[in-house]
């Protein structure tokens, strides 16, 4: 696959519309184990802060992006599904999303076991920045901050094709 600017061609990253929500909800495999999961991505999805990615028209992957952390811009969730991984998608993802971030400062968190997620926030250029204890037990939250130039839009609606 060829890649131009740090971002697979073919994917294009937007705030979800009203159709998403389904789809969003079947792809998270927590959904069916973790009480409150549903909730909280129907809840983000109502307040604008889900945002997903599609390769050839299909959704690829999400995040849910808001500023639950501190009243910092945060980046709560990424998923990806498991056969477009290590293709660019949770890349373009964060790329946009540091795109339309409206702060400096940008922040996410992962479990210290999540040994995939580390080495992607480190491709990325985030530092890490601190740790939770006792949110899983046994398996502390890191979290990472990257500094970024703040966006001068008021729209998250924007593609990763419209910026190469």
């Amino acid at each position: 696959m060829r890649q131009e600017s740090g971002v697979a061609e073919g994917i294009v990253v937007e705030a979800a519309t009203a159709g998403d929500l389904r789809p969003i909800i079947a792809m998270d495999p927590r959904v069916a184990d973790t009480p409150g999961r549903r909730e909280f991505l129907e809840h983000a999805h109502a307040a604008g802060e889900c945002i997903v990615a599609r390769r050839g028209g299909e959704l690829a992957g999400f995040a849910v992006f808001g500023r639950s952390f501190f009243g910092q811009p945060f980046i709560e969730l990424l998923y990806v599904e498991p056969e477009q991984r290590r293709g660019g998608v949770a890349r373009a993802i964060v790329r946009h999303i540091e795109s339309i971030c409206r702060s400096e400062k940008l922040f996410t968190s992962t479990n210290e076991s999540n040994a995939a997620m580390h080495a992607f926030c480190a491709a990325l250029g985030f530092e890490r920045s601190g740790r939770i204890e006792n949110l899983d037990e046994g398996d502390p939250e890191i979290v990472y901050f990257k500094r970024v130039a703040p966006a001068n839009t008021h729209s998250i609606a924007a593609t990763t094709e419209s910026r190469r």
